[in-house]
């Protein structure tokens, strides 16, 4: 099928059960890839071509850090010293960062000298407990259920700042590292050409196997016969001359063989850096994601997430918080200061949350013998670049991390915040197939959870 003639999927009930997303075929792969470039016959129809973002809008991308299950915020941006070991745990030595007045958890040494980049949120808040309904509501900004899927944020940056907008790159303008966040359709109703291109694979291996870029055990000569192959046995395309359907699946063809072969898809090899630089990082696999981040921003890519998984921890919580939060530290402390270093940051936006936090009281009983549950009544976010101030906290949790104290800050507000430096109207229109009139972030009418933008870090 032509992938220039693919139309968006009709609405469906918001959000969709949690499924494994399943395995996609390389050939799926590559035409996902280009859907947007073959894809650009499409937006006529719709009757919708992205505005170009203002001069003023300070931000050109976006490194969205996921961390799937949710952080505890008591651990990491909002601990809690004096309220004893039932909160704390063992984590009870809280450091001391390069700006005045602001501490962080002791396991983030790195982070804690590089806060003069970043702001603190530490009066997020929905109060959903649900991995779903939560990360909808913080990938979307809207509230779970009804007749509609809405987009994502990367959904919308795609469909402003890519194709539609006049991005020309080959890369997708919105790329997943490394599976898709899964829990819901991050395109909602704008439709597949607004998915994100997930890569799969893992970018700390010794190749980064990308889905429809980099086929494991196969050499680039190998796929340059098979294509010399492909166009020998051709017979169709070479009886049927300009056919407009057949010239554009040609074009795709084209442009697919240029991102597996050409230079597009050598910015997924991470050997193009130095060995120096990949340590920096880390070589784990959070770590380098965050180097293949800087990478795609650094090459146009106006939308980049990083799903880091592995945060939901019910159980043996502070065994692995010692684990992860190590790799965590160095990976985005090192993107902070790699990006200020190349100048981007002021033009990137680094955005690191997940989909809520984690119960402030340790569960010391049986069976999570020192774990922490699903929070979502006032959780931390970070926020970088693209406009945010650093070296801010805005908002407070109360003594105990239980309860918004001061300021909060709802998913929409701090979504609505991004879109702004973005250039991207909050409240301009999204465009629907059936052409209904949609706000890029909803009004008090239809939700009144709402604290305002932040204005105080911008």
């Amino acid at each position: 099928m032509n992938p220039a003639l693919n139309f968006p999927t009709p609405p469906t009930a918001a959000p969709a059960p949690a499924t494994t997303p399943s395995r996609i075929t390389r050939r799926t792969a590559i035409q996902r890839a280009l859907l947007g470039s073959a894809g650009l016959l499409v937006s006529p129809r719709l009757g919708f071509t992205g505005p170009a973002a203002p001069a003023s809008a300070p931000a050109k991308a976006v490194i969205q850090i996921w961390m799937w299950g949710g952080p505890a915020h008591l651990d990491t941006f909002d601990p809690k010293p004096a309220a004893g070991n039932d909160y704390c745990g063992p984590l009870t030595q809280p450091i001391r960062t390069n700006v005045d007045g602001i501490i962080i958890g002791e396991l983030l040494p790195l982070l804690a000298q590089q806060a003069d980049k970043y702001s603190i949120i530490r009066s997020m808040t929905h109060g959903n407990n649900g991995h779903e309904t939560a990360a909808y509501i913080v990938q979307t900004g809207r509230k779970p259920g009804g007749s509609l899927v809405f987009p994502s944020v990367g959904a919308v940056v795609s469909l402003f700042k890519g194709y539609n907008a006049g991005y020309q790159g080959l890369i997708p303008p919105y790329i997943v590292l490394t599976e898709p966040q899964g829990r819901f359709s991050e395109a909602g109703f704008l439709g597949s050409r607004h998915k994100p291109f997930a890569t799969g694979g893992d970018p700390a291996q010794k190749r980064f196997v990308v889905e429809g870029v980099v086929a494991q055990g196969i050499s680039d000569q190998r796929q340059k016969d098979r294509r010399a192959l492909r166009q020998r046995l051709d017979t169709l395309g070479q009886a049927i001359q300009h056919d407009p359907q057949l010239e554009a699946f040609a074009q795709c063809e084209k442009q697919a063989y240029d991102l597996i072969l050409g230079d597009a898809g050598k910015v997924f090899d991470l050997d193009q850096e130095t060995a120096e630089m990949r340590d920096r990082y880390g070589r784990n696999t959070f770590g380098q994601s965050c180097l293949m981040a800087r990478r795609l921003v650094e090459r146009g890519v106006p939308y980049v997430t990083i799903n880091s998984k592995g945060w939901d921890t019910h159980k043996q919580h502070f065994q692995a918080m010692r684990r992860r939060l190590p790799e965590v530290d160095r990976g985005l402390a090192t993107l902070f200061q790699d990006l200020s270093e190349r100048g981007l940051l002021a033009s990137t936006i680094v955005w690191w949350s997940g989909e809520f936090g984690r119960t402030p009281k340790v569960q010391w009983e049986p069976p999570w013998d020192g774990g922490r549950g699903h929070y979502g009544r006032v959780f931390s976010a970070v926020v970088a670049g693209g406009g945010f101030k650093g070296g801010r906290v805005l908002g407070a949790s109360d003594a105990r991390g239980e309860e918004v104290k001061e300021r909060p800050v709802y998913p929409c507000d701090l979504i609505g915040t991004i879109y702004q430096l973005l250039g991207i109207d909050p409240d301009g229109k999204l465009p629907h197939p059936q052409g209904l009139d949609i706000r890029v972030t909803p009004s008090r009418a239809e939700d009144d959870n709402q604290g305002g933008r932040l204005q105080e870090l911008v």
